[in-house]
């Protein structure tokens, strides 16, 4: 890629050469540079040497406190226009976009969950809820909870009960599969 053509000087155009806004430079100023931050379209017009002083010392941020610098640059991050949380504005104009514009007979009343076909859950994630923990694990964590679920679910302290048998089941399993999940040997 080539780099673009600077214009014609200022004399073969017939115009006379702007001077250099460098107090006591003689030479042509040819090149811009912004007078401050809050003007950013009004320019002091320097011979090359002095742009390129001028641009080495300037620094856009002075006079700002470390907080007005902060706003400043999260403010930039979304080039100076307002934002909002992912599915915030979801409306009746953008819900029409995908509903299918009233195509599909959808019940605009039940809620989204009954709408919508869940995932089935992972074994792990069957396992978390059963243990009522989130990661991350520790495996002491892990055994502890383990204790508390077997003491409680045990079938001698529910008196042979079945269903206490099946849930003690379902713990170890869960045990088991957290264990390898988290804590692989």
């Amino acid at each position: 890629m080539s780099r673009p053509r600077l214009a014609e000087p200022a004399e073969s155009a017939g115009i006379p050469p702007r001077a250099c806004d460098h107090p006591g430079c003689a030479a042509s100023g040819d090149y811009r540079a912004p007078r401050s931050r809050t003007s950013l379209d009004d320019f002091y017009w320097f011979c090359l040497d002095h742009v390129r002083a001028y641009n080495a010392a300037w620094n856009f941020y002075a006079g700002m406190s470390s907080a007005e610098i902060e706003k400043e640059i999260r403010h930039d991050t979304v080039w100076q226009r307002p934002s909002w949380p992912l599915g915030a504005r979801i409306g009746t104009l953008y819900g029409a976009r995908w509903r299918g514009f009233g195509l599909f007979d959808l019940d605009e009343d039940a809620p989204r969950e009954a709408r919508a076909p869940k995932r089935p859950r992972s074994p792990q994630e069957k396992a978390l809820a059963l243990f009522d923990l989130v990661p991350p694990l520790t495996l002491a964590g892990l055994k502890s909870r383990y204790k508390e679920l077997v003491k409680r679910h045990h079938p001698d302290t529910h008196g042979g009960d079945k269903e206490a048998e099946e849930r003690l089941k379902e713990i170890n399993q869960a045990y088991s599969t957290l264990k390898a999940s988290y804590f692989p040997t």
